[in-house]
């Protein structure tokens, strides 16, 4: 898959050939420098943006010819998000923040049980009927945890979830995305600029100049691509 932006002299490849799968389950980190494609990258999995060539394929559907109809159906039930800020809406509640992706899916059957379920398990209990400005920045994004997986998403895709954090609050919200995962086997794609925080996970993939790499790159690599 290849994303271009501009044309002619003013054509910037922000991503050139990249190619890989996912397994159901898997914890994986996209890493790489500021500018080198990773949030390009986790746009066309989220279906944010359409790729230039290439394909992509969500539980075996290629994403790459559904109408932007189906296409917002499709990411709405598939994928869930987490931001670097939590972006709850602070007239809701916490428990209405949460229950936002299943009402726009239009499946309410059960509904308010599991995101009551959710916001217990990412330790938010005693919260649910809060509005959303009235709790702290991590409170905040372990509801947005539970929002993204609401929907018994495929994929969760989380851009920098931890950088409005402070240190502390950002090592427990990585424990937290990791023991979801496992206990739910929960797929989670990470984009983010630190690493070393997130510890033992099942897959990096590096991100430079576009091109994308397994694992961590060599140094030697790092002055080659």
């Amino acid at each position: 898959m290849s994303k271009i932006y501009g044309t002619d002299e003013n054509k910037i490849k922000a991503l050139d050939n990249v190619s890989f799968s996912i397994e159901k389950g898997e914890f994986v980190l996209i890493v790489g420098s500021s500018g080198s494609g990773k949030s390009t990258l986790l746009n066309m999995i989220g279906l944010l943006d359409r790729p230039t060539t290439g394909k992509v394929f969500i539980d075996g559907t290629d994403t790459t010819n559904l109408t932007d109809d189906k296409i917002s159906s499709f990411r709405n039930k598939k994928l869930g998000f987490i931001f670097q800020f939590s972006n709850l809406l602070t007239d809701l509640t916490v428990l209405e923040n949460v229950l936002l992706p299943r009402e726009i899916a239009g499946t309410n059957d059960s509904a308010e049980k599991n995101a009551i379920e959710l916001l217990t398990a990412v330790g938010l209990a005693d919260q649910i009927n809060k509005r959303a400005n009235k709790i702290s920045g991590g409170q905040a994004q372990r509801a947005a945890i539970a929002r993204g997986l609401i929907n018994n998403p495929s994929i969760v895709l989380a851009d920098e979830p931890t950088g409005n954090l402070d240190s502390v609050t950002a090592e427990i919200i990585v424990q937290l995305m990791k023991s979801m995962a496992k206990k739910l086997n929960q797929t989670f794609i990470v984009v983010t600029h630190d690493q070393h925080q997130f510890g033992d996970v099942d897959r990096v993939i590096t991100i430079k100049d576009g091109k994308a790499f397994e694992g961590n790159l060599p140094s030697e690599m790092e002055v080659l691509v």
